[in-house]
């Protein structure tokens, strides 16, 4: 994750900013103490007025938490500084990380959630259908344009998981489509969608954009808020901060429809393993 220079905008970084202090108001306080004074080289992991070893299976466990806290940490002072360059005061606490239960509907039983276990379930770089061109090449995957090659750099340099033309079953099509990225959040544990346009002046192109908008829609997702669109031209470069611009508008709407159900604000649990 870089995000030096990097546009970030206001309620996004908030959220981030009350994510991390979430994080770190659950996480177990764990030291490091010298066994003796003696001999620096044998340590003891202590939480509160227990000690282990460093190579027993609880001091291995707190140890993970320890890193894991040092970890949030480092984000939160980064995100910290960021807020410190650009804006005032203290960052919004209307931008709560919450559990967002948005949904999208690959046949006609139920909704799956649209959260971490449906994006762990895509596959990335899933369409074969279509050959790709072999210059656009970023982190061992090639991409269609030079446009969805930056807006690959752009999430991973947000530190935004994603993947790229995942296989994805929705209601009423027989057959998988292929958006060009789908991206997660943890912080709202949500998924969306983002089609990226890059022939914005072609009639036909367009139409067929037309028609993935309303499979899209026949699945449950929102527009701008479930799946976002993005333009340019063949001759034109993609500047990244549009999408951060629709990014932040998209996730703060869905804290703005759910934070008013106060069931859906999820405490986070840390990983010993």
């Amino acid at each position: 994750m870089d995000l030096s220079g990097s546009y970030v905008p206001r309620e996004y970084l908030s959220l981030k900013i009350n994510y991390c202090r979430q994080q770190l108001s659950v996480f177990t306080v764990v030291k490091l103490q010298r066994k003796n004074k003696e001999d620096d080289s044998i340590l003891r992991v202590c939480v509160g007025a227990h000690k282990y070893s460093t190579n027993s299976d609880d001091g291995r466990k707190y140890l993970s938490l320890m890193h894991q806290r040092e970890s949030v940490e480092q984000e939160l002072q980064l995100y910290r500084a960021i807020w410190s360059c650009y804006f005032k005061g203290e960052p919004s606490s209307d931008c709560v990380p919450i559990t967002a239960n948005r949904t999208i509907w690959v046949d006609t039983n139920k909704p799956v959630f649209l959260n971490k276990t449906y994006f762990d379930s895509l596959k990335n770089d899933a369409n074969t259908k279509y050959p790709k061109p072999k210059i656009y090449k970023f982190n061992g995957i090639f991409y269609r344009s030079a446009a969805e090659r930056e807006i690959a750099v752009f999430y991973t340099e947000m530190g935004i998981p994603f993947k790229y033309e995942p296989e994805v079953m929705i209601k009423g099509l027989v057959r998988p489509i292929y958006p060009d990225f789908v991206a997660y959040f943890k912080e709202i544990d949500n998924c969306k969608f983002h089609e990226h346009f890059g022939m914005s002046d072609y009639a036909d192109y367009l139409k067929r954009g037309k028609i993935k908008f309303s499979n899209f829609a026949d699945a449950g997702l929102l527009q701008d808020l479930d799946l976002l669109f993005t333009h340019s031209n063949d001759d034109s470069l993609f500047d990244p901060r549009h999408l951060c611009a629709k990014l932040n508008s998209a996730i703060y709407g869905t804290i703005c429809l759910c934070k008013t159900d106060i069931q859906s604000i999820k405490p986070f649990q840390a990983d010993a393993g």
